[in-house]
Parts: C-alpha cells; sequence; structure tokens
C-alpha cells in the first residue's frame, strides 16, 4: 500500500507475538547447505510451476504438531558444601526448566475433521545438573531429564534444545500411532515444523511456516516473492548435515509482502525426482484448501486451519498455567 510521500509499504498480517513470517536479515546471506536447485529442473530454467490439473485426492490428510510451554523456571542445588555436612546448604545451583508439552493428530477426510485417538501429553524438568530428580507435584509428576551442557551456547539455548528433542520424539510416535492398522497406503502426512527424524515416515512432508535462512541465490530467492497464489518453485534439495528436497508454495490470501502466504515443504532425501515431484504437486493441490483466513487467525494464512485447531486442543490439555505454577511452588517448599 501507499504511505507518506508516495512510501510503499506491507504489513505483515502476523500476530507480532509470533514474530514474521519472513525473519530474514535485509542482507541475505548465502546458507552454509549445499543446495542444488536441479532436481526439477535446471537452474537455467527455473520458473514458477503451477498446477498440473485435478489429482486423486489422498483418501485422508493426516496433519502432526507438537506445541511446549515453559511452566516455571527452577535452581537445582548443586552438592552441599562439604564443610556443612550433607544437610548443610549448597553453595551453588543450576538453572532448570519445567515444562509441559504434548503432540497430536487431526484426520481430515472429505469435508470432515477429527482429533486421532491417542494425542500424548508430558511434563518435563530440563537441566544439566546429573543428580536431578523427577519432581512430583498435585498436578502431575515432572520427569528429570538431565542433558549435557554445550560450552558453546547458552545454557538457556540447551535446555531449550532438550525440551524440543523430547517434544519431536512424541511428535514420531503419535505419527506412527495415526497409521498403526490403517489400510489405505494413499494417505498424506503432514508434520508442521521441519521433517527432521520423521523422514523415514511415507508420504510424509515437513511443513514450514516462517523462514529464517536463505536456501536460494539471489536471483531464484527473488522468484519466490513472484509466485501467485497455488504455484509453487521447482523442487530443490538441501544438504547441511542430513539431507532432504524441499520446495516453496504460495497459499491463497490477502496481498502483502513479496513473500506473504509463501511457505516451504520439505520430504524425504530418499525419494526418486519423479517421486518428489508427484509429492509436490500433491500438497500444491492439498494444501491451500486448508489455508486461514485473517478473521480467524492471527497467523493466516501460513496457519492451516487442522494445525490452528490441533494447537489449541493440545494447550487445552497442557492445564492451567496458573495452577501448575502453584503446585511447582507448593512442591518446592516441601
Amino acid at each position: 500500500m501507499t504511505g507518506p510521500a508516495g512510501m510503499r509499504f506491507a504489513v505483515d498480517g502476523w500476530d507480532p507475538g509470533y514474530g514474521s513470517g519472513f525473519d530474514i536479515d535485509e542482507e541475505l546471506t548465502d546458507t552454509t547447505a549445499d543446495v542444488d536447485p536441479s532436481v526439477e529442473l535446471p537452474r537455467d530454467r527455473w520458473r514458477p510451476v503451477g498446477p498440473t490439473g485435478p489429482l486423486p485426492a489422498p483418501s485422508r490428510v493426516l496433519f502432526v504438531d507438537g506445541v511446549r510451554r515453559v511452566e516455571a523456571r527452577a535452581w537445582i542445588d548443586d552438592q552441599p558444601d562439604p564443610a556443612g555436612g550433607e544437610d548443610g546448604p549448597a553453595s551453588t545451583a543450576t538453572e532448570a526448566i519445567c515444562a509441559s508439552y504434548a503432540a497430536g493428530v487431526i484426520c481430515c477426510t472429505g469435508t470432515r475433521a477429527h482429533l486421532q485417538e491417542g494425542p500424548i501429553s508430558r511434563r518435563g524438568l530440563f537441566t544439566v545438573a546429573p543428580h536431578a530428580q523427577d519432581v512430583p507435584t498435585a498436578a502431575g509428576t515432572y520427569q528429570a531429564h538431565a542433558t549435557a551442557p554445550n560450552p558453546q551456547q547458552p545454557l538457556a539455548a540447551v535446555l531449550s534444545r532438550a525440551l524440543q528433542n523430547e517434544l519431536a520424539g512424541i511428535e514420531l510416535q503419535v505419527a506412527r500411532q495415526a497409521r498403526a492398522g490403517a489400510p489405505d497406503e494413499d494417505d498424506l502426512l503432514v508434520v508442521d515444523g521441519p521433517l527432521t527424524g520423521k523422514t523415514a515416515l511415507p508420504r510424509a512432508v515437513g511443513y514450514i511456516k516462517s523462514h529464517h535462512s536463505a536456501y536460494l541465490t539471489r536471483d531464484l530467492h527473488a522468484m519466490v516473492g513472484r509466485l501467485r497464489a497455488g504455484e509453487r518453485t521447482p523442487v530443490f534439495r538441501i544438504g547441511n548435515g542430513w539431507d532432504r528436497h524441499s520446495w516453496y508454495l504460495r497459499l491463497p490470501g490477502a496481498p502483502g509482502a513479496p513473500w506473504a502466504g509463501v511457505v516451504r515443504v520439505e520430504c524425504s532425501p530418499d525419494l526418486s525426482a519423479g517421486g518428489v515431484r508427484e509429492l509436490a504437486n500433491l500438497t500444491q493441490a492439498v494444501l491451500p484448501r486448508f489455508a486461514s483466513a485473517a478473521y480467524k487467525d492471527t497467523r493466516a494464512p501460513q496457519n492451516l486451519y487442522p494445525i490452528a485447531g490441533l494447537e489449541r486442543e493440545l494447550r487445552r490439555r497442557l492445564g492451567d498455567q496458573r495452577l501448575l505454577y502453584r503446585a511447582l511452588r507448593a512442591a518446592a517448599a516441601t
């Protein structure tokens, strides 16, 4: 839109509390990943890929997501000062976090959507203190997870990563449960976030809503901003410790910044070029129908309706944060 003195600008549609849908430095830096843009088309023939026409709809679309919440930050006393005896006060303490986390699956078939059975919710104490123990409270037990410190990272980042790893583990568990005993082999599984640790799941894609790295060269990167609703980029391959195929897709939504409504989708590196192309075309046909509207979701259109609904239900299952905080305080006092 046009502002003072003819200035053109756009307002990010996302709630500022979630950051931005396009979180990248103004001066784009080359990614350290090894990127091959020629999986589907040669680099000099890159162009927006439009919908390929009617495709057989998946028998069902499974959306996998997880939520996490830090209930309280805690301090775990280090071993008591020998001079004070076993019951003496500790001279130092180690920071920890008490968190709740949950994961589940929404199944969409035709015009219906329902929560799959077996959402998992857990509580945990995350610390680098090797002598940490479970913390029983009136609102449930916080299972101790001791992780190794990393001198190259702040403690807060180490603890956050440990929590994220546990969450990823139960996301994988519910994804497997969702397909247990299912006879159909034409479904599509959409994991909210990167597909890290889940590339072995068949017919699975990772769905990335926000962007923190520029994987493409400047000219190809600029082409992403020119995508129209329903169009995607050709498939490219990313290698930076773990390989995967990926592509950008623009969802339908209100006009805005060049990357408004753009998501990145990724899948297993083990698929053939033809298999990846078929999966990319399928996501291009399926995902736009679930795009959210701004008046219903503050992260529209990237926060797909099934994912938003699943997040709300999982957060409800985490329990009342104030009650959990009081329970932790009471446990610490005893």
